[in-house]
């Protein structure tokens, strides 16, 4: 009796031999556990092999997202700076039927920046109205001087031609234009038909646009730009300013249409240096006088019923009188001349008679003379005269229709560009307008409310979040309306299990707030390029975004609700299946270690399909066996060399196992 209380003294008074008795009985203990060939190892971490049906599934996380989902964005274009928020709808604000009728404003971007802007955009436009307005006013004005100068020239063609009918005739002149060939000059320039040939060899008219048939420049619609209507053609006839109509040269080409860049089409314009080809030649080229010889029809039968043919008949009607009173006169003499021989008249008498034969034959004379001197030079000078004025109002007439030609086409030019001008001003206006309109948001569809995308606000930083007074830009998604009655969860699936995953096969989902509902869907759609969002977290991890359509409607499930999803994509109705875990790589395969009473035995095997928790084994192992969850550790030897008792050991497991087929990954 009194040993046990010394012995409980000593216990009570030593705790360090405390400590250390059960720390070499819990040492004994787990040497005795874990010795060779224990069965404690082998019987308290084991499984038995099971035969049956199995799924093979691949699980996965993601958010519920609507399928279809409307879109907000920040279509206001000021720059990398972005436009501020002055006003938003609270996110979770549902959005009726009644608020869209009502075109409730959901977001008010500040647009003091536009403001400004379109006060300095409407000078601008005012500023090219009157310029449009004047250049219209110019092109009119001298369109009107154009007519009358050709107006003007064309009388004085006709004129020179009716000078020169006068003097020769109808049926001479019109013989001598003939021959000359300036009938059909002088008909192309009045009928304005006629062609030259460019220094380049094509064909060109002599005679583009002058006088159009216009109407009054018209807008279409609001503020659209002025446009030049109507066309004409040769042939044609315009009143000129003397209320003569006058033939209408060409037709007006039309307007130059400006694309939505504002530039307009090079067609028609200069070369590339700005300074057009210089003619190496007269535009139109006109006979010489000289070339009619006009002593050809210095007679009267040559000659038609003009001044010349009366100015030479008148010549020789005088010349013919002085002729009869020459003969008149020379009979008087003679006479008067018998008389004063036999003394009948006196001298006086026969001076007087003399005198007057010799007046009579310097009439003669005279008459002659006159009539040589009119037939050799003054005729032929007058003529050519005549016909120089003609082919002088000709000349006169191109260089007036060309000049015409040249301020028409500079008035154009002018009209031209105001047209552009203010059809660029005009654009610009209508977008900053546009883009003050866009600066308030406002509902368009029923639905709730969701701030940004809904899947990628965690790019930006705080400072870029959605709300009054934060700063978006330009494309950014300012508000996202999904459509309730279609949602899915997206899902971002390994690259190791992308291969499994088609179209239309089933899933199930789970939600994370709702456990205990599983709700069921299908695949719908499988990205073919992996997600490039995931390379900022992970360069190296390669997945593909998976959209899982749910089924049926489902009041309770809200967007960006995390669930996850469980996509069946084989059944295999008769397997051999162990946990994944259960599975070792190796040398040359996979092997498992089965438990066999107190001993372990490696064993090789053939694995096929697998998911998250069970692995198909195909070939090495048969229903009931019994399995370690874990390789065991005492069995190996540094060099992965087991060593069981009673039979030979496999060949040693390399350090740096072969490749083999990728490791399920494990449930979270």
């Amino acid at each position: 009796m009194s040993r046990l209380l010394d012995w409980r003294q000593w216990w009570t008074q030593h705790p360090r031999a405390r400590w250390g008795i059960a720390a070499l009985a819990v040492a004994l203990l787990g040497w005795w556990l874990m010795r060779p060939g224990s069965t404690g190892e082998s019987q308290g971490a084991t499984f038995a092999v099971r035969r049956g049906p199995l799924e093979i599934t691949v699980l996965e996380s993601g958010s519920i997202e609507a399928l279809e989902s409307q879109e907000i964005k920040c279509e206001v274009r000021v720059g990398y700076q972005g436009t501020k928020i002055l006003r938003i709808v609270e996110e979770g604000y549902l959005v009726t039927e009644e608020d869209v009728r009502q075109g409730k404003v959901l977001v008010e971007l500040d647009g003091s920046e536009i403001e400004k802007q379109l006060v300095q955009q409407e000078i601008q436009f005012q500023n090219a109205a009157a310029s449009l307005a004047d250049a219209e006013q110019n092109y009119q004005i001298q369109l009107n001087q154009n007519l009358t100068d050709l107006a003007a020239a064309q009388q004085k063609v006709r004129f020179a031609r009716m000078d020169f009918d006068k003097l020769l005739g109808d049926q001479v002149a019109e013989a001598i234009l003939r021959q000359l060939g300036l009938d059909l000059i002088v008909a192309s320039v009045m009928t304005n038909s006629l062609t030259t040939t460019s220094p380049g060899g094509v064909p060109e008219s002599s005679t583009a646009a002058l006088a159009p048939k216009l109407h009054a420049p018209t807008r279409d619609g609001a503020g659209a730009a002025p446009r030049l209507q109507g066309s004409s053609s040769p042939g044609d006839t315009v009143e000129g300013a003397d209320g003569q109509s006058l033939p209408v040269l060409a037709q007006l080409p039309e307007p130059v249409e400006i694309s939505s860049s504002g530039q307009v089409p090079r067609a028609g314009l200069l070369p590339f240096n700005g300074v057009s080809p210089l003619p190496t030649e007269a535009s139109l080229r006109l006979p010489s006088p000289h070339e009619v010889d006009f002593s050809r029809y210095a007679s009267l039968d040559a000659l038609g019923d003009g001044e010349a043919k009366q100015r030479l008949r008148k010549l020789e009607d005088d010349l013919q009188v002085a002729q009869k009173e020459l003969g008149q006169a020379t009979v008087t003499l003679e006479g008067t001349r018998r008389l004063f021989e036999k003394g009948f008249v006196t001298r006086n008498d026969l001076q007087r008679d003399e005198i007057a034969y010799e007046n009579a034959r310097l009439k003669v004379q005279t008459a002659e003379t006159a009539r040589a001197l009119y037939l050799k030079y003054e005729f032929a000078r007058t003529a050519e005269e005549t016909l120089s004025k003609y082919l002088d109002a000709i000349r006169e007439l191109d260089k007036t229709r060309r000049q015409a030609l040249s301020r028409l086409a500079q008035a154009e030019a002018r009209l031209r560009s105001a047209q552009a001008q203010y059809e660029v001003q005009r654009r610009q206006r209508e977008d900053l307008r546009d883009q003050l309109t866009k600066c308030v948001i406002r509902a368009q569809k029923p639905g709730l409310v969701v701030y940004g995308s809904g899947r990628d606000d965690y790019i930006y930083r705080d400072e870029d979040a959605i709300r009054e007074g934060a700063t978006v830009r330009e494309r950014q998604t300012i508000i996202t309306i999904p459509d309730m009655t279609r949602m899915a969860v997206t899902v971002r699936i390994h690259e190791s299990h992308i291969k499994k995953i088609r179209r239309g096969q089933k899933a199930r989902i789970t939600v994370d707030a709702f456990p205990d509902l599983v709700l069921t869907g299908e695949v719908t759609r499988v990205a073919v390029l992996p997600d490039s969002q995931n390379r900022w977290i992970n360069p190296d991890m390669k997945v593909y975004r998976t959209t899982v359509t749910i089924d049926g409607v489902h009041e309770w499930l809200k967007p960006g609700m995390s669930a996850k999803v469980e996509i069946l994509v084989n059944r295999l109705e008769d397997a051999v299946y162990v946990p994944v875990q259960c599975v070792v790589p190796a040398e040359r395969g996979h092997v498992c270690y089965v438990a066999r009473g107190r001993r372990v035995e490696r064993r090789p095997v053939q694995i096929g399909e697998f998911n998250d928790e069970f692995i198909q084994i195909r070939e090495g192992l048969r229903e009931g066996e019994l399995v370690l969850l874990r390789p065991p550790v005492s069995l190996e030897s540094p060099g992965g060399r087991p060593e069981e008792e009673g039979e030979a050991s496999p060949a040693p497991a390399r350090a740096a196992q072969l490749p083999g087929p990728p490791s399920p990954p494990r449930r979270s």
